[in-house]
């Protein structure tokens, strides 16, 4: 396996390049002129070797002492005689051999006796040491200068101390197995460069290397082959260069490169500190793949919560997937682990090779990759953005006027199946110019965040922190995000905090244990939808949620976040049977753990992103989902938090009216007039969802009854009952122009049915600009939205007219200005027929009929002011008389 020859981006192409077989010859031309000078040193010129030094000259004894320290790691008896007495020169004395065997027992049974760091070897010099018929004094002088051996001390130089015992720089046995094994849980403490008794020991673990020979300036000195990829050195040095780098030699190839394992760690205290505090909340910034300069060199931090893991190394396309020759560090008792390295950048494809508690090896995607292939690829991939974002003035706006007291009318998009085949940056030509014609005020995004299963539809995640590739790179989909603000278009997404799925490459039981999901197997596996939970009581994984939801709302300009399942994160039954749950320690089946972690996200999201709204989808009756953290209910707890919750209640039992007869819905009326009892106890969202027109449920208009003209005035009635009623409106994609089919994601809305060469083309058309009016009128009449959460925006003018199917009511804005809507839910036209209005307005006008010809009515409308008659009604003082068209609603306001 031969690795790639690129070089890193400050080394020199033709350095690089050369050949190992000129740099073998270099070094040993070297030592044979080292040999040479050893046997005819004498104490003179041992001094003058010291004068030397303190001159910063480049004198042929500095020479001398790098060969006097190498020569007591020969093992062949010829080398060792001249090699102990250039040691012996260095000291000023002159030894006997005798004396000097004593010495090298010494030397031995000190090394036996130290750190691993400097364990026991047999050698420290390269096996190839036989010198070549070269000029000694012409290799001397070419490639060891002295002023590069010894660096230059920055103040006045003081002579050379006696030299000390040096010690062999070879890895012990007990090292080299842990690194091969890859649970070595500090691989800087033994790779790299280290000072030791007798110079600095160079350690290099490259598998499949040939040769390793450390460079510094024009110093080179090849490493010793230990084997099996360990290579080993010990340099006569005074103090480890800062700038040695590493020329490896591959079959093939020669690679010069900075030596990972002489980095300290790119993770700060504060960092580490937090994170185990749980309250990193830019968590994306400490963790995951960081393209960064360190120490003035650069390259890309790798960093990974694994606290479980025996090891963790780095694979990936700069190694060919072989992790082995990239050990990572463990940071303390963090369970963090880092490592730095140099000449990665933008694009690498890379994955972390744990080792489990039992030994196994796991292949893993990174749990903050922002960059991820394309499925049913699975690696990560390192990602530095360069989007430059031009939507100042949206950002500057978007908090004004609070969510609730503002229009809010959303565009439900499943992005890969809007319009099938088109990436982020193609959709950002049509998609804003779409939603703005229409007039809604928001998008909201099905799941973005990356999953391995396209028919989930994003609600299966496992990669929280990229946008999924499908539609492009990360910059792609800002650049989307970016045309939709400068659209005017607020962009809301959904995000799924309360499971993830069991792929073995990504989050389940990721370091070899249980530790994103809870470790209890009954809290942990999602009885519905055969997913995990997290474990939202302990504290990193709370941490990395919350992070996350900060994550998308500062680095993508989101402006909302709606939460999935929120149900099923707040009971410990939800979906169990009696004996499948554990009660709370209060006995209860409210899952705390849950609760302070929607609590925390809420309050930390709206500290940090001013503007944003969080949304829940949450299907019960808990209370104060949208209530402030701080203030506690009846029930004892604190509000959730959420700025907005999905009234599902009110979306289930009008979709049950409208799916009766007409002639049985005088049975069902109080399923359209409930909703008033409780629509003031959070803030709601009015939601006909994705969810809404799946599964067999039928689309919108096909869950209408009648024939095709009533299924139709049916759904846009509907409609607009829905978007005068208290709340805000969602509508999901392919219902705004009554689709008949329901939605797949494998192709999208039927936008056929648009086609001008299409029959019934006019119908679907008319029902499109029945939405757009909709919105049009919505938006600039505040009484449809200022006060959606306050009951004295609102007042029933008849409710009860359950044998008419009619519905009446009054929308108030905050300076009192009134909107009349009526719903006839019948197929007849009703003549004259009277209803009570305050006596201050002198004539009501239509201001929109969900029956007009151009949307495919009947055209029964009320072209004329209506004036008030001075006869009470419905408990008014006046009253008008009005028709009402079949199967349709009316909004009047004042003339």
């Amino acid at each position: 396996m031969t690795p790639r020859t690129t070089p890193s981006s400050n080394s020199d192409p033709q350095q690089t390049a050369e050949k190992p077989t000129e740099v073998k010859t270099e070094e040993k031309a070297e030592k044979t002129s080292v040999a040479k000078k050893a046997t005819a040193k004498t104490t003179k010129a041992a001094e003058k070797a010291a004068e030397a030094v303190k001159k910063g000259t480049t004198k042929a004894g500095a020479t001398k002492k790098a060969a006097a320290k190498k020569a007591p790691a020969k093992k062949t008896a010829a080398k060792k005689a001249p090699a102990k007495k250039a040691a012996a020169a260095e000291k000023t004395v002159a030894k006997k051999a005798a004396a000097k065997k004593a010495v090298a027992k010494k030397t031995a049974a000190k090394s036996s006796a130290t750190s691993k760091s400097s364990a026991t070897s047999k050698s420290t010099a390269p096996k190839k040491a036989a010198p070549k018929k070269i000029p000694a004094q012409k290799a001397a002088q070419k490639k060891i200068p002295a002023q590069k051996a010894i660096p230059k001390p920055a103040g006045p130089v003081e002579a050379a101390a006696p030299v000390e015992v040096a010690v062999s720089p070879a890895l012990d046995a007990v090292d080299r197995d842990r690194l091969l094994s890859g649970t070595h849980h500090d691989p800087h403490s033994v790779l790299g460069a280290h000072p030791v008794p007798g110079g600095v020991a160079f350690r290099a673990f490259r598998p499949y290397a040939l040769s390793v020979t450390v460079v510094a300036g024009s110093l080179r000195a090849e490493l010793h082959d230990d084997a099996e990829g360990f290579f080993s050195g010990l340099l006569p040095l005074r103090e480890v260069p800062e700038d040695y780098r590493l020329l490896v030699e591959y079959e093939g190839s020669v690679q010069e490169t900075e030596d990972a394992y002489r980095f300290l760690p790119a993770l700060g205290e504060l960092d580490l500190h937090l994170i185990g505090e749980g309250r990193h909340e830019e968590l994306w910034r400490a963790l995951g793949a960081e393209p960064m300069t360190h120490q003035g060199v650069t390259g890309t931090r790798f960093t990974v919560w694994a606290p479980n893991a025996r090891g963790v190394s780095l694979a990936g396309t700069f190694n060919f997937w072989d992790g082995t020759g990239y050990p990572m560090r463990s940071l303390g008792g963090s369970g963090i682990w880092e490592l730095f390295v140099p000449g990665i950048g933008e694009g690498e494809l890379y994955k972390y090779e744990i080792t489990r508690p039992d030994g196994s090896k796991t292949l893993r995607a990174d749990p903050l990759a922002r960059r991820t292939e394309a499925p049913p690829n699975t690696s990560s991939i390192v990602h530095s953005s360069q989007h430059e974002w031009g939507d100042a003035d949206w950002l500057a706006r978007r908090g004004e006027v609070p969510t609730h007291e503002a229009p809010f009318s959303v565009y439900e998009v499943h992005l890969a199946s809007w319009r099938p085949g088109l990436t982020y940056r193609q959709l950002a030509e049509q998609l804003p110019a779409y939603v703005k014609d229409l007039g809604f005020t928001h998008v909201e995004l099905m799941p973005v965040a990356e999953h391995p299963f396209g028919g989930s539809w994003g609600y299966q995640v496992t990669g929280l922190y990229a946008p999924t590739a499908r539609l492009g790179t990360p910059d792609d989909f800002k650049y989307l995000v970016d045309a939709l603000h400068q659209a005017g278009i607020g962009v809301l997404m959904d995000w799924v905090p309360a499971h993830f799925p069991r792929d073995d490459w990504a989050l389940a039981e990721f370091d070899g244990r249980p530790l994103y999901e809870h470790e209890d197997p009954l809290r942990s596996a999602h009885p519905d939808w055969g997913t995990l939970e997290f474990d939202f009581g302990r504290r990193e994984v709370r941490n990395f949620l919350v992070a996350n939801a900060i994550y998308w709302c500062e680095e993508f300009h989101i402006d909302g976040l709606r939460v999935d399942a929120v149900a099923s994160m707040l009971y410990l039954d939800y979906s169990r049977e009696p004996g499948q749950w554990v009660p709370n320690e209060h006995g209860g089946r409210e899952n705390l753990d849950a609760v302070a972690f929607l609590q925390e996200m809420n309050a930390t999201v709206y500290r940090r992103v001013p503007g944003v709204v969080t949304i829940a989808e949450e299907s019960t009756a808990w209370d104060g989902v949208t209530r402030p953290t701080h203030v506690a209910g009846p029930g004892g707890f604190g509000g959730l938090g959420f700025g907005l919750k999905w009234n599902m209640g009110w979306m289930h039992d009008s979709l049950e009216y409208m799916a009766k007869e007409p002639v049985h819905r005088k049975y069902h009326h109080n399923e359209m007039t409930f909703s008033m009892v409780y629509a003031y106890s959070e803030n709601y969202v009015l939601p006909i969802s994705h969810d809404e027109v799946v599964h067999g449920k039928r689309s919108l208009v096909s869950k209408m009854p009648g024939d095709w003209w009533q299924q139709r005035a049916n759904h846009r009635a509907y409609l607009g009952f829905m978007w005068a009623h208290p709340g805000k409106q969602l509508l999901f994609m392919g219902q705004e122009f009554a689709q008949g089919a329901e939605w797949s994601e494998a192709h999208g809305p039927d936008w056929w049915l648009l086609d001008p060469a299409y029959g019934a083309e006019p119908d679907h058309r008319g029902v499109r600009d029945l939405v757009r009016d909709l919105n049009t009128v919505y938006r600039h009449t505040p009484a449809l939205w200022q006060r959606d959460t306050d009951p004295s925006g609102f007042q029933w003018v008849v409710g009860d007219a359950a044998d008419d199917n009619v519905f009446a009511f009054l929308r108030y804005d905050a300076e009192g200005a009134p909107l009349l809507a009526v719903s006839n839910m019948s197929p007849v036209v009703r003549h004259d027929y009277r209803l009570g209005v305050p006596d201050d307005v002198p004539a009501w006008h239509e201001s929109l009929n969900t029956d007009a010809a151009k949307y495919g009515g009947s055209d029964v409308t009320n072209p004329d002011p209506l004036k008030p008659e001075a006869q009470p009604w419905h408990g008014r003082p006046a009253s008008i008389r009005l028709t009402l068209p079949p199967l349709a609603t009316v909004w009047l306001r004042p003339a």
